[in-house]
């Protein structure tokens, strides 16, 4: 990132910004800005009427190499409250902040979830307030320990299991509470009533992923982003095409032909692309290995949640779309949805 143009850039749209621009009206409420697509959603849900919130990520774009602009660190140095993933996704996160001179609250969602490594066989991390100083700032703005948050060791995608999904909500809102001018009891109503949608969520793919034995239960994956959705749900992880849980990786010839070789000799029945990284390389294994590629509208939705009038415009619903295909891939046709959820 270069942090001194983007100082420039802020600064110049700072002075001409109107008066209005930090965040707080008697219309809108308090301004919260989340990085992350899912938690933009979560945010949303959780302040509905009472606040505005937004997210520096588009639909369909990662947050391992993002590079915020001038106008969103303009937009993050006028907010009352940041949102961010936390557990080392965001490693351009002290820039901006430092950038922007956001002095808002900070709230860090991975706050007490435990991590797991690539390989989640290995030794767990817990990710606690005693990692990330800045999961205790307020709203003076003390950020000074925010390196830390950035070092977290292992892999931050934690939204993939709704039960974390839940975990992180409640963290967020807890945070929000301390968000001058929010209005908590609205906060508290809709942390219930998404809270329950999750546990119906959640409960909808148990159910459904029960029905396939243990042994059958094998996915591929474009990057190693659903460690957490595998482990919640008891599946075997056979391997992804970009042997890293950050999709800027590139895969080697020999671990193409270690994937294809493992797909083989598992059974494994298809390879599923994302919908924010290209399908290329998942094709090409896929038809090496003889097998279904899942791309296009019917990809994963991992890093990113989808854009308006998708499957995955919301959290819940990029999970429903990822549970299914998956479920169908292993020729199981899921059960109709819960009515929380339809």
């Amino acid at each position: 990132m270069q942090v001194a143009a983007l100082v420039m850039g802020a600064l110049v749209l700072a002075s001409c910004a109107s008066p209005g621009a930090s965040g707080t009206d008697s219309t809108s409420g308090p301004s919260i800005v989340a990085t992350t697509t899912q938690g933009g959603d979560f945010t949303r849900e959780l302040v509905g009427e009472s606040g505005t919130g937004t997210q520096l990520l588009a639909p369909g774009q990662s947050a391992h190499g993002f590079d915020p602009s001038a106008a969103q660190l303009l937009q993050l140095a006028g907010a009352d409250a940041l949102v961010v993933n936390g557990a080392g996704l965001e490693s351009w996160l002290d820039d901006a902040v430092s950038a922007s001179s956001f002095d808002g609250v900070l709230i860090d969602a991975s706050t007490g979830i435990e991590l797991f490594g690539t390989d989640h066989a290995d030794a767990h991390h817990t990710h606690d307030a005693g990692d990330d100083a800045d999961a205790d700032a307020d709203a003076d703005g003390d950020h000074d320990d925010l390196d830390a948050h950035d070092e977290a060791e292992g892999n931050p995608h934690i939204w993939t299991d709704p039960r974390l999904a839940q975990q992180m909500v409640r963290t967020i809102a807890d945070g929000l509470q301390s968000v001058p001018g929010v209005d908590g009891q609205a906060i508290a109503a809709n942390e219930d009533a998404y809270l329950g949608e999750l546990e119906a969520l959640d409960a909808w793919i148990r159910e459904n992923v029960a029905t396939v034995p243990v042994d059958q239960r094998l996915l591929v994956t474009n990057h190693d982003a659903f460690t957490y959705f595998i482990d919640a749900y008891d599946i075997t992880f056979v391997g992804s095409v970009i042997p890293s849980f950050d999709d800027n990786a590139e895969p080697s010839a020999a671990e193409i032909d270690d994937l294809v070789a493992d797909i083989r000799a598992t059974g494994a029945r298809a390879v599923f692309s994302e919908a924010s990284i290209s399908p290329k390389a998942a094709e090409t294994i896929a038809r090496e290995a003889g097998v279904t590629v899942y791309s296009g509208d019917d990809a994963l939705y991992g890093d990113s949640l989808g854009g308006t009038g998708s499957d995955g415009e919301t959290y819940v619903g990029s999970q429903v779309h990822n549970a299914r295909l998956i479920l169908e891939s292993w020729g199981v046709t899921p059960s109709p949805l819960p009515e929380l959820l339809r």
